[in-house]
């Protein structure tokens, strides 16, 4: 970043003197300072942008009024902005002064069908009906967040312009918790319908708040940082009898029972765990009718969490394996289908190492912290399949709590401290710069 440093320092030399060449300004900012400066600036204002998204939460490719938000605020800028990708997603494009790489940046938009619990005034009212369901609808993962911090740094560094040596292409990306039942949706629609290839991206740089780690620290991993998810449905089909007499049928209640254990013996007998982590879990069981009618069918509905293509590959045939030679070996049938789902969240290792100490200075090298891979799923995944990504967890906790009391994401209680949000802003700004001067 140093001749960036330089160049900028001149630049505040240049505008520092009136006409007569006299300094109008005491000494150059440097550029790091600078960021802070706006950042500090501009916090007030990234709290507000983010209440007005929590209080006003939209679900998985509904997100009209936070993509028209935010396409007037890209559009005050001045920047190239375009709307309705993958639905309701938003990109500003901001050309710098020089030529360069090309650097994405992406936020995600979308909020889930929870029920709100804080007491907090901006607390979200907004109700819907979810699959049937009456539900609330809450920014309960934190990406209310995502999109005011990524707001903020468009804002820092459309006025850097001048010193800007590339591009950078703002993602704001709808349905990252998953698309409606029979929609596409997401990264992945986003990256086919062309986000990455006009103009052609060089590197994607994401960040997740965190409601389990503290405010002002900033965690990452090389390599294989989140989960691949498959959505898998089993259906076991018995033969139905009166549940007095259940030798005069096939129970598929009590064999969905043995599948389960079946399921978990593969976690713990047939993998090798000290490689990567795996977890399947089922969440869902639907069968019968009544407490004195055996039913003919369950349905079973779970997940798979895997950090390793090869072992993804070989637990989803040991799971077909296990399920239908367990039914069968009762009398029943099996049919299981796995989804597609979302792939592993790919930390680029070599753009990972060369980011890093845009990260220790950003945030404090005692701030930084080498983490281990996490179970759950984010399609930004798509993105960093495309192109090298780098996406790190940012700390959203109050100091001083216990990451065991905080709520955790997904939940009615979910709580991000807001002060940990401008370190997400300067993030964005640092390895966007950073990363143009490598």
């Amino acid at each position: 970043m140093k001749k960036l440093y330089l160049l900028l320092a001149g630049i505040f030399c240049l505008a520092a003197l009136n006409l007569n060449g006299q300094p109008l300004a005491p000494e150059p900012v440097h550029v790091k300072s600078y960021i802070d400066q706006q950042a500090d600036a501009l916090e007030e204002q990234v709290i507000q942008w983010r209440r007005q998204l929590h209080q006003n939460p939209e679900l998985s490719n509904r997100e009209f009024e936070t993509a028209k938000m935010v396409a007037r605020h890209l559009e005050s800028l001045g920047l190239e902005v375009r709307t309705g990708i993958a639905h309701t997603g938003v990109v500003g494009i901001l050309r710098g002064s020089k030529p360069g790489p090309v650097v994405a940046l992406r936020a995600d938009m979308d909020a889930l069908p929870v029920t709100e619990r804080v007491d907090v005034p901006f607390a979200s009212k907004v109700t819907t009906t979810y699959l049937g369901e009456p539900s609330g609808v809450m920014h309960a993962c934190g990406h209310d967040t995502h999109v005011a911090m990524l707001m903020g740094a468009a804002q820092i560094l459309t006025g850097m312009k001048d010193q800007i040596a590339g591009t950078v292409v703002f993602i704001f990306q709808p349905a990252e918790e998953g698309a409606p039942p029979g929609e596409e949706g997401g990264a992945e629609l986003m990256v086919k319908e062309g986000v990455l290839a006009d103009p052609k991206v060089d590197v994607v740089f994401g960040l997740h708040i965190n409601a389990q780690t503290e405010v002002g620290t900033v965690k990452y991993k090389p390599g294989g940082a989140m989960a691949a998810v498959n959505r898998m449905v089993i259906k076991i089909k018995g033969k139905q009898t009166h549940g007095s007499q259940p030798w005069g049928g096939v129970d598929p209640i009590s064999i969905s029972a043995q599948v389960i254990q079946g399921l978990q013996m593969i976690v713990s007998r047939q993998m090798e765990l000290t490689k990567e982590p795996l977890v399947i879990s089922i969440g869902k069981i639907h069968g019968g009718v009544r407490s004195n009618i055996i039913p003919e069918e369950v349905e079973m509905v779970g997940t798979i969490r895997t950090l390793d293509e090869e072992m993804q590959k070989d637990v989803h045939e040991r799971i077909r394996r296990t399920v239908v030679n367990i039914a069968e070996s009762w009398g029943a049938s099996a049919e299981i289908e796995i989804e597609k789902g979302y792939p592993v969240t790919y930390n680029d290792p070599d753009l990972t190492a060369t980011m890093l100490p845009a990260i220790q200075a950003t945030a404090g090298k005692e701030n930084v912290i080498l983490t281990k891979a996490k179970t759950g799923a984010e399609d930004f995944s798509f993105f960093a399949r495309e192109v090298p990504g780098l996406f790190l967890f940012l700390g959203g906790m109050p100091k001083g709590m216990d990451p065991k009391e905080a709520a955790p994401h997904h939940t009615p209680d979910f709580f991000i401290d807001e002060s940990g949000m401008k370190l997400g802003v300067k993030l964005f700004c640092n390895l966007t710069l950073d990363y143009m001067e490598q």
